[in-house]
């Protein structure tokens, strides 16, 4: 059967087209970058990143505060809400994964809720907003995502351990491409590099410091084609002690006694 493009359809036929001419333009770019990394040319050290990041999520995430936290249902049976509070946290800081240096200069925000049940202590996590950080250099941007584990409960070995995945995104970059995913994610044990110290105690806001420069990342995922080149371009899967992510945080904290 013929089609007639030439009616309602070919918009969607010149859209194809210029996705597809995006697509070529970016795995041009990236195998240019692949080339002379592995070549040893001026662009091959550290690729750092645009400070004029794109809005996006975690664009606003000083102004959430306790927006994020989990509802009274959401915590568990049994819980006291005067023995609970929520605690929203915001970040800023450095990211390295690979050959690519990132500044987070827009900060992430992580909300989650704590206390105790029959004396034990309990968590229970509420949302994670991030910036997508822009790559100089290439058409990519890296955002920090929620990988599904949390543990925030402080001894004297760490300050914190969290799961994350990076997606990927840019044009001709399918919607799943990421380092890092749900299944195996990137996982993070937080190690305290500054002491807490009170900022405000009503609301009670703490500062402190965190660093990770000991994790391992993986190979991307979910890229398709670009797989293989984006790899190349960021050199993954990097070994532990090739990354690292370092975090000046706030955290702002309010009980749950009194919610109805």
């Amino acid at each position: 059967m013929d089609i007639d493009i030439a009616g309602p359809s070919r918009p969607s036929a010149i859209h194809l087209e210029a996705f597809m001419l995006r697509a070529r333009r970016l795995v041009m770019a990236l195998s240019a970058l692949a080339l002379a990394a592995g070549t040893g040319a001026a662009t091959a050290g550290p690729v750092h990143a645009n400070t004029n990041a794109n809005t996006g999520a975690g664009s606003d995430a000083r102004q959430r505060g306790f927006a994020d936290c989990p509802s009274l249902a959401e915590l568990p049976e049994g819980a006291d809400p005067a023995k609970w509070r929520c605690e929203a946290m915001t970040a800023t800081g450095h990211l390295s994964l690979g050959r690519v240096e990132v500044p987070i200069d827009r900060p992430l925000a992580i909300t989650f809720a704590e206390g105790t049940v029959d004396g034990e202590f309990r968590q229970v996590f509420g949302a994670m907003a991030a910036t997508p950080l822009r790559v100089r250099g290439t058409p990519l941007s890296i955002t920090p995502r929620y990988g599904g584990y949390s543990d925030f409960e402080s001894d004297d070995e760490r300050r914190g351990e969290l799961d994350l995945t990076f997606r990927i995104s840019g044009p001709g970059v399918p919607r799943g491409c990421s380092i890092g995913t749900d299944a195996a994610p990137v996982h993070l044990v937080l190690k305290e590099t500054d002491p807490p110290r009170v900022v405000s105690p009503d609301p009670l806001v703490v500062a402190f410091g965190v660093a990770d420069n000991r994790f391992a990342a993986p190979g991307t995922s979910g890229c398709g084609r670009l797989g293989p080149v984006l790899d190349r371009v960021l050199r993954l899967p990097a070994p532990a002690g090739a990354n690292g992510i370092d975090l000046d945080a706030r955290v702002a904290m309010r009980s749950y006694g009194g919610e109805e």
